[in-house]
């Protein structure tokens, strides 16, 4: 398997949108591009899965190595394993999604699409670059695209919210570039310094260097996963993007950060993950807790979904930071059923406001007599918020849980006690939110003439579904696939906590 095509195919989708004539023709091409992203990602997955029941015991796979600017030793240096395979699928599902969901899309549809299929190249980028330099550059790469998808198809506060995106999203890739430099400057690999994942894991980054660079990069890539403070840009952002960009900055932009926490910082920087695990835990509980309460408060359905993403990506924090097999284990499982829980919220509402015109809770009400197969999806992304058994949600969570509940210590129980109290709150809001505008009596006499959900919107809102009934139904899946990469993490992160 050639992880170019990873690449490439994103990228001659993203330029053969560009000389297409009119809507069909680029909404045809776009969904043919991520029509082949999904299909390629699959057989990734295939290939993972054959190589590894042939015995390959090799922690990454499928690598691919070519000199990039070697006065500096920065090599395009590309490989996946377990974790990223899932992240990878991830992106497909979501991208094939978005494309769906916005099928009529009339404004400017050309450059749309480029810029959602041009977004994907760097989500793919970032989960198979094994060089530091070459894993920042398709951060990067995701950031400007957000800015304008929001700023000029996005609604309501669209400008301010673009740019205090793009702004914060900056500022963390800033603090994340001083981390990687820190610790490329501070790495003797053969007398040279080196950008490369492979080589640094095997080498012994001094204790003090850790714990000063550290916290560059876990902030940096935290506040990209919406890491309390720095987690306003969330819903605003998601708020006003169109459905689609809020699918993809929710689903997968979010990820990125989950991921360079822990691929990067925590696995790169054990000693200093050690010694910050405390402050890692209180703030991923004030996430889970605050944002939590803070989406009780909330009226419009974006809105709603977007703070709750704020307590639910603090699950992954909380996972990192406990720094068990089990709850780093729960951390990854957190962030693929976010991913697509999220987006298929995001979805929904999408169609839900294209036909209402409304995000208001108080202007809905009786969706399921109008619009029964969007209504029974809004059931579907709430109860897997909440955590209902049988789905994505549930199993996620519980992981993430068990793994905090091994640690003895007070403070680690306490914690995990916390964030269980979460769920309560979770249920409440979606449950009130459900009762409200899908239940219930009818609000509005003019949304009895409504339609339901079109060809486009059903193939996409049941493409998340699956994804999250197999996780939910056969979590074993997920699991297996997964427990060789964090079977690694947590063997150098054992090693030193037991030194």
């Amino acid at each position: 398997m050639n992880l170019l095509f990873l690449l490439l195919v994103p990228l001659f989708t993203a330029l053969a949108i560009l000389p297409a004539k009119g809507l069909k023709q680029v909404r045809t091409v776009a969904l043919l591009g991520a029509g082949a992203q999904f299909i390629l990602c699959l057989i990734l997955f295939y290939c993972y899965q054959k190589v590894k029941a042939e015995g390959n015991t090799s922690a990454f796979v499928f690598e691919r190595f070519y000199k990039w600017y070697a006065p500096l030793n920065i090599n395009f240096h590309l490989a996946v394993d377990g974790i990223s395979v899932a992240m990878i699928m991830l992106t497909s599902f979501i991208v094939l999604a978005g494309v769906l969901v916005s099928w009529n899309m009339e404004k400017m549809n050309k450059e749309f699409f480029f810029l959602l299929i041009f977004l994907s190249l760097g989500a793919y980028g970032f989960f198979i670059a094994m060089d530091l330099f070459t894993l920042f550059f398709f951060l990067e790469v995701s950031v400007i695209p957000k800015f304008l998808l929001i700023g000029i198809w996005g609604s309501g506060k669209k400008e301010y919210s673009a740019m205090k995106l793009a702004l914060m999203l900056m500022g963390g890739s800033a603090l994340v570039f001083v981390g990687l430099a820190g610790v490329y400057f501070n790495s003797d690999i053969n007398g040279a310094h080196s950008f490369d994942i492979f080589q640094l894991s095997w080498t012994k980054i001094p204790v003090d260097v850790q714990k000063l660079f550290f916290p560059f990069a876990f902030i940096g890539f935290g506040i990209f996963t919406a890491i309390f403070p720095f987690h306003t840009w969330v819903p605003d952002g998601h708020s006003s993007a169109p459905t689609a960009a809020s699918m993809f900055l929710a689903g997968i932009s979010m990820k990125l950060g989950g991921y360079g926490c822990l691929r990067v910082a925590t696995y790169l920087m054990p000693d200093a993950a050690h010694e910050y695990s405390t402050i890692i835990i209180v703030l991923a509980c004030i996430a889970i807790l605050y944002g939590a309460f803070a989406t009780m408060m909330q009226t419009d359905l974006k809105y709603i979904n977007a703070y709750s993403s704020v307590s639910h990506c603090g699950f992954v924090l909380l996972g990192i930071g406990m720094l068990t097999k089990t709850s780093i284990d729960g951390a990854v499982m957190q962030m693929v059923s976010h991913g697509l829980m999220t987006a298929l919220f995001f979805a929904v509402v999408g169609m839900i406001y294209d036909r209402t015109h409304t995000r208001q809770v108080a202007q809905l009400g009786g969706l399921m007599k109008m619009m029964p197969f969007i209504s029974t999806v809004f059931v579907i992304a709430g109860l897997c918020s909440l955590g209902l058994p049988g789905f994505s949600g549930f199993v996620a969570e519980m992981t993430v849980f068990m793994g905090s509940w091994q640690k003895a210590d007070a403070f680690y129980r306490i914690a995990t006690i916390i964030a269980c109290a979460s769920i309560v709150v979770t249920a409440v809001y979606i449950l009130r939110a459900t009762g409200k505008a899908i239940m219930g009596p009818v609000v509005n006499n003019e949304h009895l003439s409504l339609g339901d959900a079109g060809w486009n919107e059903r193939l996409a809102a049941g493409l998340l579904i699956i994804g999250i009934v197999i996780i939910g139904i056969a979590p074993f899946l997920l699991k297996d696939l997964i427990n060789p990469g964090t079977e690694i993490m947590i063997q150098k992160i054992t090693g030193v906590i037991n030194k």
